[in-house]
């Protein structure tokens, strides 16, 4: 059992007649990184290696850092303490308690969230499609055609969307996420994070890498039925009560080191609803890429260390299927290299 935040969320055993086919014990987790868990019912920052957790209030002295150490603390001087860190886990000193005896939280609690819409080549086709009036003539294929093309020529010329969430409705990896009262039509979002590790601004495409940490996974909870403002048409997206109900954006569970991940242009991203795959798409549909997104939020926004820049959502959401997400429903989401969340959905009744 694993539980976050006071939530109980079996993981072998999900609270409604439904079993998740997914073998979680088949889930890899990263050798190394960065992150946060509850040990004997306080919050430490931690780091894992090899399945077992380091409390590094244990080693704060060695570290230079103040107890109790936070992950923002440790982001806030990351290029000094990115080797001692992986030193101080290799030389076995410290606290260690093994992940299954240790509760894990979200990495961390960000100052400031960025979030890139639009971001993935065949979800934008798909919702031009799903949106089109073919009854003028259009077919399917025009339709989606012209949509491409589009997509093509902004990738080309055009400039990234983004908007911003708010911390509060960040939660655990492994928490269960209540429905707001009311609503229908609620779907998921995977979505690469990537992870601020310095202060930064107006940086070139070429520099915007240098000022990521790591990486971690995000999903982006969305209620559907609140995207637009029928009060108020003309002013478009609104994109506060869509998408930052509590629990609305279920982060982690590590802050993986951005020279552990790997290729951050060939990640797989896949969300699985009750064990089948809803999203299941390579980072090289996006269009833009990492360091695009990242130099271009920093040209209107001063990045500060521990800031999560969300890359947008692959194809394959629930309104894409006609399927949202219901009572008792359980998301396994995944990104290669960057280990697992599972979230158990409830009714607000």
């Amino acid at each position: 059992m694993r539980v976050s935040r006071g939530t109980v969320v079996v993981i072998t055993s999900i609270p409604n007649e439904r079993q998740s086919p997914v073998d979680i014990a088949s889930l890899p987790l990263p050798h190394f990184a960065l992150g946060t868990a509850t040990l004997a019912d306080e919050p430490h920052a931690v780091v894992l290696l090899a399945g077992n957790v380091l409390d590094l209030d244990s080693v704060a002295d060695s570290l230079g850092l103040s107890v109790p150490v936070s992950t923002v603390a440790v982001l806030e001087d990351w290029d000094r303490l990115l080797p001692v860190l992986r030193s101080a886990a290799e030389s076995g000193v410290g606290e260690w308690t093994a992940l299954e005896d240790a509760v894990v939280e979200a990495p961390i609690e960000p100052r400031q969230i960025l979030q890139a819409g639009a971001n993935y080549r065949t979800h934008v086709i798909d919702l031009a499609v799903k949106h089109a009036d073919i009854s003028n003539g259009r077919t399917e294929e025009q339709v989606r055609a012209d949509a491409a093309e589009m997509m093509d020529k902004r990738a080309a010329e055009g400039d990234p969307y983004f908007f911003v969430g708010l911390p509060s409705a960040v939660t655990g990896p492994y928490d269960t996420v209540t429905l707001p009262a009311g609503t229908h039509k609620n779907d998921w979002e995977l979505e690469l994070v990537a992870v601020v590790g310095r202060r930064a601004y107006q940086l070139s495409k070429d520099e915007a890498l240098d000022a990521i940490a790591g990486y971690t996974i995000a999903n982006d909870l969305t209620t559907r039925e609140l995207v637009f403002r029928r009060d108020m048409p003309e002013i478009g997206t609104d994109w506060l009560r869509a998408k930052n109900a509590p629990g609305f954006l279920p982060i982690g569970p590590w802050i993986v080191p951005k020279d552990e991940a790997g290729d951050v242009s060939e990640m797989r991203l896949t969300l699985e609803l009750d064990g089948k795959a809803m999203q299941d798409e390579s980072t090289k549909d996006m269009l833009f890429d990492v360091a695009a997104l990242v130099s271009a939020v920093s040209q209107t926004v001063q990045l500060l260390p521990g800031d999560l820049i969300l890359t947008g959502s692959p194809a394959g959401n629930g309104m894409h299927w006609g399927r949202l997400l219901r009572d008792g429903d359980v998301m396994t989401s995944t990104i290669t290299g960057l280990g697992y969340q599972q979230t158990a959905v409830v009714d607000a009744s």
